[in-house]
């Protein structure tokens, strides 16, 4: 059974790390929390499934939490953000790519391996002084430039 939905405004890019230090508090102080999510296409916002008091507990003190939204969230709203995707990656070795987010974001490098199974591609980046291989997400890279 479901029981009432909430959203906590975080400051961006800071979601993940008030999951964690909520999820402690959760764990040290018994509180009724039934589950805690970030989905990634929604920027500032963790949705926290349980007792308004006790969340209202759980992130007073937590850095980087701004507040609770005292409206509840219907699961039906957040639905399709939980919900796996399909997407389909066309990348092939020798391709080049552009990193587009996490910590090489910007760094372009070439395709050595794709491993469809992981989703994750390694590249040796080209743009500095020794190639290094990297593995990343594919959902992290864009192909610039396909293999000829």
């Amino acid at each position: 059974m479901f029981e009432i939905i909430y959203a906590i405004k975080t400051i961006i890019g800071r979601e993940n790390i008030v999951i964690e230090a909520m999820a402690g508090k959760v764990k040290a102080k018994g509180l009724n929390v039934k589950a805690m999510v970030h989905p990634e296409e929604i920027k500032g916002y963790v949705f926290v499934e349980g007792e308004l008091r006790d969340i209202e507990g759980m992130i007073r003190e937590i850095p980087h939490a701004r507040g609770i939204l005292r409206k509840t969230v219907s699961i039906t709203s957040i639905k399709r953000f939980l919900e796996p995707k399909k997407v389909e990656i066309k990348i092939n070795d020798g391709d080049i790519v552009e990193v587009i987010g996490g910590p090489f974001k910007g760094e372009k490098g070439k395709v050595t391996r794709y491993d469809s199974a992981k989703v994750e591609v390694t590249i040796e980046l080209i743009e500095i002084a020794v190639p290094i291989p990297v593995t990343v997400n594919a959902g992290l890279v864009k192909v610039i430039k396909k293999r000829e």
